[in-house]
């Protein structure tokens, strides 16, 4: 269905733009950093989910209407990076992770998020809420398809590139969950990265806002 070399350049070309630091990167290493691994992993998959809801949305011809209509496109990209925002001064006010120990760090940072976050949510929720994503699947996927059945094959390429997002942001968040145990010892560290963390998802929503 796929041509066997389309599919080869697809997995290079897609491989080399998840592999780039961008946006989706730094929300996944700013969350394991600031609350563990766990929550970490449940963004990465967050963020995978919300690239197959952008594939979905290429396929129907969501992205169009963004690519169209420059009021839709601002007023999503304006609703994510408020949701970015908030996410950033909801994690400064937390003082959760200011603890004694590692393991009493993981504990409360866990007990935090189960009770006043939901990380895979709010990472479809930010993946979602860019437009420029969409915009990247409208224009990135139609070149690696041809012939017939063209909808299944987007949703297959869009499913690959979910699939690899997930490993590399997976990987992202054990590595960075696991230099917080190192760190999160001592309350002061533990208090500055709390502090990052918010000032640097704080930083993606003005992003968004600015540019």
């Amino acid at each position: 269905m796929i041509d066997p070399t389309l599919l080869a350049f697809y997995l290079l070309a897609a491989g080399a733009m998840i592999l780039s630091p961008g946006p989706d990167t730094i929300y996944v290493l700013t969350r394991s950093f600031g609350e563990g691994s766990g929550v970490g992993l449940a963004s990465a998959a967050g963020i995978s989910a919300g690239v197959v809801l952008h594939t979905l949305g290429a396929v129907v011809g969501l992205a169009a209407l963004f690519r169209a209509s420059s009021t839709a496109f601002l007023a999503v990209t304006y609703l994510g990076a408020a949701y970015l925002v908030y996410l950033g001064v909801r994690t400064i006010r937390d003082d959760g992770l200011a603890v004694g120990s590692a393991d009493r760090a993981d504990t409360e940072a866990t007990a935090t998020a189960s009770r006043s976050s939901h990380p895979f949510t709010e990472a479809v929720t930010v993946n979602v809420l860019n437009p420029q994503v969409a915009l990247f699947f409208l224009a990135f996927l139609p070149q690696f398809v041809g012939g017939r059945w063209i909808e299944l094959q987007l949703s297959i390429l869009g499913g690959l590139y979910a699939a690899l997002t997930m490993l590399y942001l997976g990987s992202v968040a054990l590595v960075a969950g696991r230099l917080r145990r190192l760190l999160v010892s001592r309350p002061n560290v533990a208090g500055g990265i709390r502090w990052v963390s918010g000032l640097v998802l704080i930083a993606l929503g003005l992003r968004l806002f600015l540019f």
